[in-house]
């Protein structure tokens, strides 16, 4: 009897602090808790707002900072005749997808300028208020659009970017599931890249596609070239005196090339040189002069049909 007694104690210690073990897990791995979509979109604008911004490690560098488990997109349908306080139309979950999702997002340049020059076509515009969440009950949020002009500012309240993402993040919304859409012409699409704030072409790409296209040609004549042509033309490009871009070039007519940086993970980085345009190169956040260096490359490299 004494000994199915203390058998009979011992096992109510041990699941007694069973117990309390779990329950301190519990406690301590706070449950990822997602909030409800704002009813109405603050800004008033193409994106560029979000209802607060995150204090997450990494939000001042990037879009989208370390590995969220879900995301949550809210879509503000309207107009950019009109833009501001539109409502909410609907949400969806993108949890299999979110890793992608948000190293995407994080690649894009941010950008230091406040605005830029815009085409100004009218139409359909649709805000988005995008929720990562994280494990420890951390979010934040991301803010961008879909528009007409593919003029949007992409923010997380902290840092922004005018890289567009804008269909894509349609998409995801409309099937739960993200995908950024190669461009059928590969000379075509974005270009942007995190670090393009710093330098026309960030650091150690493995290619470059040289598109030419002169004034009334249908198509780009291409010319596909491998890392050392790519990294030898990026450090003469890098080595331009440059400053932030403003989006614009006085005249510009007649040839102009695009090069598309490929990199072995993440997005292209494109840069523009047009002819008798002043300045003549252009990339998505930073301008330039040509200099002998890099026309004697682009002489060598260019496609000449």
């Amino acid at each position: 009897m004494k000994r199915s007694l203390m058998a009979g104690l011992t096992l109510t210690a041990v699941a007694l602090c069973s117990v309390a073990v779990l329950s301190s897990a519990s406690v301590s791995e706070s449950p990822t808790v997602r909030s409800a979509c704002p009813q109405e979109y603050g800004g008033g604008g193409a994106g560029g707002w979000v209802p607060a911004a995150a204090d997450i490690d990494g939000a001042d560098d990037v879009l989208v900072p370390g590995q969220p488990v879900s995301a949550t997109i809210c879509a503000y349908p309207g107009t950019n005749m009109k833009m501001g306080r539109e409502r909410l139309a609907g949400s969806r979950v993108v949890t299999d997808d979110v890793l992608p999702m948000a190293r995407d997002l994080s690649y894009l340049p941010v950008t230091g300028v406040d605005s830029w020059s815009c085409t100004q076509m009218g139409g359909k515009m649709i805000n988005y208020l995008i929720r990562f969440d994280y494990p420890g009950g951390e979010a934040l949020w991301v803010g961008s659009a879909e528009e007409v002009n593919s003029c949007v500012v992409t923010t997380n309240g902290t840092v922004s970017s005018r890289s567009y993402v804008g269909k894509a993040i349609t998409a995801a919304h409309r099937t739960g599931k993200w995908k950024v859409e190669p461009p059928e012409d590969p000379c075509l699409g974005e270009g942007g890249r995190r670090g393009q704030d710093q330098l026309m072409v960030p650091e150690a790409p493995v290619s470059v596609l040289v598109c030419r296209r002169a004034l009334g040609d249908r198509r780009h004549a291409r010319a596909q070239h491998g890392p050392q042509e790519a990294r030898s033309l990026a450090a003469a490009l890098n080595s331009l005196d440059h400053w932030a871009t403003d989006g614009t070039c006085r005249g510009g007519s007649g040839v102009s090339l695009r090069l598309m940086f490929g990199y072995s993970e993440g997005p292209r980085a494109s840069v523009h040189i047009t002819e008798r345009c002043d300045p003549p190169v252009s990339s998505p956040e930073l301008q330039a002069n040509l200099d002998d260096s890099v026309n004697d490359l682009l002489a060598r490299l260019a496609p000449t049909n």
